[in-house]
């Protein structure tokens, strides 16, 4: 069905959800997907028929919404398309009403916004001062339609007249002199004469149309313009009322919990997301999510008190297992405290002391639009930016920052159970984000052959090595090595484009994580990363998509979903949640919480499935589980983060000079020095003469490979780069072509050398 091609408000104004719709009298109302995108509501059959086949749209800028009574609500467009919709609660329809206002007013005003030549459709007045408005616009819309009668009158007149006084004066020309001259001049005469009687009125109606006009345009324009800022009002107060009436429920909540010997934390968890593409997509400024995807996926309960009991029976296959009830210690902490080597019964003293201060960050301004209006759509990776956008570091020490909490996996190595070690493996994988949630600073793209070392061996026991190994497109690898018993490896290249109001980020390759005691190795994936209000607004970051960890040794698999943020959803903020599973795909361990301040795990005891329940006709899985604990829980930042960039404790320390590091070490990077010393003009002429060598360098090495290339591969434009430390190998878990480290790198610093790096500062 073809509709006028709407605005585009908001990418973030994206709904969908099941809603029941009346057909006809004999099948009455039929459940039916509904889609609302753009300042547009489509519908189909079913969620498959998205990608191909669409039941009908409606426009929403110029759409009526009525509410019928506590479910039912009508949609229609002035008498062509009438959609009656049922949701299936009162709350339910709330929250569809809630998003089509939002859509339809967001709509509306890019609409009027974007229609230069101006839309001659309003929306409906309703009061006493719209009445009147209205009232006046017609009076007005009379008397200019009656002047433009005048002015067609007078064009017929003109025209008339002008075909008599033609006519005469050719007469005129075949007269011969005589008496008749006289009496055809006079009629000529006459002629003009009324020629130009009409043309005076003529001129008269156009000039006071033009002055009716000039005046009435003045006063359109400032009711136009109360208009658009009273719309604005409202928009801004719905939003605040929908943040208040959130934060309302959240506090209800909370004062009615029940207390935690009665109660466990209940874990929602939004339906599987599309395989069409990642929620990074859809926002922008709102989030609106499917209600039915807010109907949670499992549900977890208390456990029933007999196995709260030690004893023999065996329902869950964990119970006999471990042998603990929810009175006993933690899991963790039950295997760490019998281990003398645990990290927990052994202080490490810090050999050197790190520094806890940077410089303050420069209050520079800059015009943000002027730069960035030129990357929509673009790979950001391959366009020159000022060091105004950047924080202090490279991308590899970055990525060095995942080994924030290390701690986790020293845990993980202590473990006895593979199932028990997954959770602490999925915990690690949050923990990573922790750091994100203020950094809104982007890091250094880091030059080809640039490495950067983090060695904690004596402090922590762990060292791991960076190493950029692409440029275009471009790409790091990373290898950690733990003196506790596991090892650390990834290849990950960003892909990342600019889209108008928000930049995404998705990153692509295979994190492993092995266990040397029992050589279980684990692999998962990053999740999308959305940088919000690019161009107006304060830069938010959010971490949106599904991670699935998996142990390849014993098939145990921990699905974890990274809900997006939405000013309309009931769940907290940042939410994370999980289920660790066997390879049988029995439930063992249920996690929550947020990738921004903690994770919990609750022990499953028995698990049960609930018939189809709700407008999502979905079954729902119950959790019968144990006490939630505490798995890991985010570090407060240093004082001062917010004039340093947010950088965590960590993060303070690495870009700290150090002894002895390769030539080629972030460390040494002159741009990013300057930057961190706040002469940020400085830096910016460094960072583009780095480049320069970059590309120099890089033309010099295609045209020595096509050189050396035979004549038939002669023009192919080559460049044989081989990186220093990693060689490129096939993944033998994954399948997948990866950088693996080669060795070394830590015998050439104990030597002191470094022939062989390349000069790339």
């Amino acid at each position: 069905m073809s509709e006028p091609k709407a605005p585009t408000p908001a990418p973030g104004d994206t709904y969908k959800g099941w809603l029941f719709k009346w057909t006809n009298y004999i099948k009455g109302y039929q459940r039916r997907w509904f889609v609302l995108s753009n300042g547009l509501l489509s519908y189909y059959r079913t969620q498959a028929e998205m990608g191909h086949t669409c039941r009908g749209t409606i426009n929403l800028a110029t759409a009526n919404i009525a509410v019928e009574d506590s479910c039912n609500f009508v949609i229609s467009n002035g008498g062509t398309q009438t959609y009656h919709l049922k949701a299936s609660s009162e709350v339910e329809r709330q929250r569809w009403i809630t998003a089509l206002e939002l859509a339809k007013a967001k709509a509306f005003r890019m609409q009027a916004e974007s229609d230069d030549s101006g839309d001659d459709s309003t929306p409906p007045a309703t009061g006493q001062g719209a009445g009147s408005r209205n009232s006046e616009v017609q009076s007005t819309l009379r008397t200019l339609g009656s002047k433009v009668e005048d002015l067609s009158t007078c064009n017929d007149l003109i025209a008339k007249h002008g075909s008599a006084l033609q006519r005469s004066l050719s007469e005129l020309e075949g007269v011969r002199l005589g008496g008749e001259t006289s009496e055809k001049i006079r009629q000529v005469t006459e002629r003009a004469t009324l020629f130009r009687i009409t043309s005076n009125a003529m001129i008269n109606a156009c000039r006071d149309f033009l002055a009716l006009a000039q005046t009435h345009s003045k006063r359109w324009q400032k009711a136009l313009q109360a208009e658009r800022e009273q719309r604005v009002r409202l928009e801004e107060t719905l939003e605040q009322l929908a943040k208040q009436h959130n934060h309302l429920e959240r506090a209800f909540r909370g004062a009615t919990v029940l207390p935690a010997s009665q109660s466990n934390p209940a874990i929602d968890s939004k339906g599987p997301v599309s395989g069409k593409g990642d929620a990074s997509d859809e926002d922008e400024e709102n989030e609106f999510f499917d209600a039915c995807e807010d109907v949670q996926e499992f549900i977890t309960v208390p456990a029933d008190p007999k196995y709260h009991r030690r004893s023999g029976s065996n329902v869950s296959g964990i119970s006999s297992e471990l042998g603990m009830d929810d009175g006993t210690t933690s899991l963790d902490e039950q295997s760490l405290a019998s281990n003398p080597e645990s990290p927990q019964s052994q202080e490490l003293v810090p050999v050197r002391k790190r520094r806890t201060r940077i410089p303050d960050k420069p209050n520079y301004s800059l015009n943000l639009w002027s730069i960035m209006k030129n990357c929509i759509g673009k790979e950001l990776s391959k366009i020159p930016m000022p060091v105004n956008f950047n924080e202090p570091l490279s991308m590899l020490q970055r990525l060095s920052e995942d080994l924030e909490y290390y701690e986790l996996l020293d845990r993980a190595a202590k473990c006895q159970s593979s199932l028990e070690q997954m959770c602490y493996v999925a915990a690690f994988t949050v923990s990573s984000y922790s750091t994100t949630v203020h950094r809104t600073g982007k890091p250094f793209n880091p030059l080809l052959g640039e490495t950067f070392e983090l060695d904690r061996v004596q402090e922590s026991g762990y060292r791991s090595l960076c190493e950029q190994v692409s440029h275009h497109p471009p790409a790091a690898a990373h290898h950690a090595i733990s003196e506790r018993g596991w090892t650390l490896r990834q290849e990950i290249a960003l892909a990342s484009k600019f889209r108008g109001k928000y930049l995404s980020i998705m990153p692509l390759g295979s994190i492993h994580c092995i266990f040397e005691k029992s050589t279980n190795h684990y692999t998962w994936k990053k999740v999308t990363t959305t940088v919000h209000n690019i161009i107006v607004g304060k830069l938010w970051i959010d971490q949106s998509g599904e991670i699935d960890v998996v142990n390849h040794k014993t098939g145990d698999r921990c699905h974890l979903k990274f809900a997006p943020y939405s000013y309309f959803s009931r769940d907290v903020a940042r939410k994370v949640t999980g289920v660790v599973t066997d390879k049988d795909g029995k439930a063992h361990y249920v996690l929550s919480g947020t990738w921004d301040e903690k994770m919990e795990y609750s022990r499953v005891m028995q698990s049960s499935r609930r018939g189809e329940n709700g407008a999502d006709g979905r079954q729902k899985t119950v959790y019968q589980t144990l006490k939630a604990k505490e798995l890991w829980r985010k570090t407060p930042l240093p004082e001062g983060a917010e004039n340093m960039y947010y950088f965590s404790t960590l993060a303070l320390t690495l870009n700290e000079l150090e002894e002895g590091v390769a030539p080629t070490d972030s460390r040494r990077r002159p741009d990013q020095r300057l930057m961190e010393q706040g002469r940020w003009e400085e830096a910016n002429a460094e960072k583009q003469r780095l480049e320069e060598k970059q590309r120099t360098v890089r033309r010099e090495r295609e045209r020595e490979a096509n050189r050396a290339a035979s004549p038939s591969e002669e023009g192919g434009h080559q460049d044989n780069y081989k990186s220093m430390w990693f060689e490129q190998l096939v993944d033998p878990v994954t399948g997948e072509p990866t950088h693996i480290y080669k060795g070394g790198y830590w015998e050439a610093k104990e030597q002191g050398n470094w022939d062989s790096c390349p000069d790339i500062f």
